[in-house]
């Protein structure tokens, strides 16, 4: 399960680190609960970024070029069980976070393969490196990142954590026939959203729609003019920004593959007339939508789509268990609830601000006399 207590800090307040990187090895697609004392140390010594490496051999490409390497697995067919592993650690980190007020912090977990080189942009800008205690990562690191402050984490026992068999969602592939054989990757696959205040939801969203793509991802990006209704609009980001982060996100995630990122002012944006879109991936909320294009598709003669539906990020989801379930509910994973905190936290600074004037011309009144 989660782990829900809050580790004491390995540092003192001086030495905390701005930006950090977090990295470790996990030898299964299972949800890494073992990890959990580490991420939250992490989360709780970072302020601004932290950055989840994972390494697995289960992460590499599914058709190598060399016989003699290890063939990571099928996209689709565990595009669940990866959602999943995705879910326990952003949850986990984001929980500690907010728990600390931290509710800016920019978490961003990558999974990395060990069958290419480590990108030698990877913690360029990073104060310490985390690592967990003996853990050995099998691939070499950037010279860059072996010169930087390293600090060493405790993660649980394996054989301590339980390990929960969870049911698969029968809603977690949808519009496939059981009997049709699916592509490891599809080479288009297409998403949308709003995308305001980049958080670990759209994270995943972004992450596991890079992940079933072998070549190109299209985004749609809502435009600023269908979003007046929202709560708090005058801290929406604006469009551009909204991309630009998205983007940024993306080169991070998965480099290399082409980005199609474009304002949508409907339900379908490209999907609604692009032969070559393959993939869709929505959320167990925006299933209407992928309805929606479905019929849109089929009407103007185009292919159907093979829709993935991510329901791990739902408050109702039924494919984790109990006790994960429970902390996921107690994390907010929504822009409306960034929106809300920005602005308490506008109100509380303004009273704090007012009070000390108060005080001020308190202080003068009373010299004066």
């Amino acid at each position: 399960m989660f782990a829900a207590n809050r580790s004491p800090s390995p540092f003192p307040e001086s030495a905390r680190a701005e930006r950090a990187l977090l990295l470790a090895t996990v030898s299964s697609l299972d949800p890494p609960h073992f990890l959990a004392p580490a991420i939250t140390a992490a989360a709780s010594n970072t302020r601004a970024q932290l950055t989840i490496v994972l390494f697995s051999r289960h992460f590499n490409d599914p058709r190598p070029k060399s016989s003699v390497t290890f063939r990571g697995v099928s996209r689709a067919d565990r595009f669940e069980d990866v959602c999943r592993f995705l879910t326990c650690v952003y949850v986990q980190a984001t929980s500690v976070a907010q728990s600390l007020d931290k509710v800016l912090l920019e978490i961003n977990v990558l999974l990395l393969g060990l069958d290419g080189d480590v990108p030698c942009t990877l913690g360029k800008d990073v104060d310490v490196v985390f690592r967990v205690s003996g853990d050995s990562i099998p691939v070499p690191l950037p010279a860059h990142l072996t010169s930087l402050r390293q600090s060493y984490l405790t993660a649980a026992d394996h054989d301590s954590v339980p390990v929960s068999v969870s049911p698969s969602s029968p809603s977690s592939i949808y519009n496939i026939p059981a009997a049709l054989h699916k592509p490891s990757r599809f080479p288009v696959v297409a998403l949308g959203g709003t995308f305001d205040h980049l958080h670990p939801g759209h994270k995943i969203l972004l992450s596991m729609a890079a992940w079933i793509t072998s070549e190109k991802i299209i985004v749609g990006v809502t435009d600023d003019a269908l979003l007046k209704n929202k709560s708090n609009p005058h801290l929406l980001q604006p469009l551009p920004e909204r991309i630009k982060h998205v983007r940024a996100f993306l080169e991070l995630f998965r480099p290399g593959i082409e980005y199609e990122i474009v304002p949508i002012q409907d339900v379908y944006g490209p999907t609604g007339w692009d032969p070559n879109v393959q993939g869709l991936v929505v959320s167990q909320e925006t299933i209407s939508g992928a309805e929606a294009i479905a019929a849109h598709r089929s009407a103007k003669g185009l292919s159907t789509l093979q829709t993935f539906v991510i329901d791990v990020i739902s408050p109702h989801a039924t494919c984790i268990d109990p006790e994960d379930m429970e902390l996921m509910r107690n994390t907010k994973l929504s822009s409306t609830f960034i929106r809300q905190w920005i602005a308490d936290k506008a109100v509380e600074e303004a009273k704090l601000k007012e009070a000390k004037e108060e005080r001020r011309r308190a202080s003068l009144s009373h010299g004066s006399t």
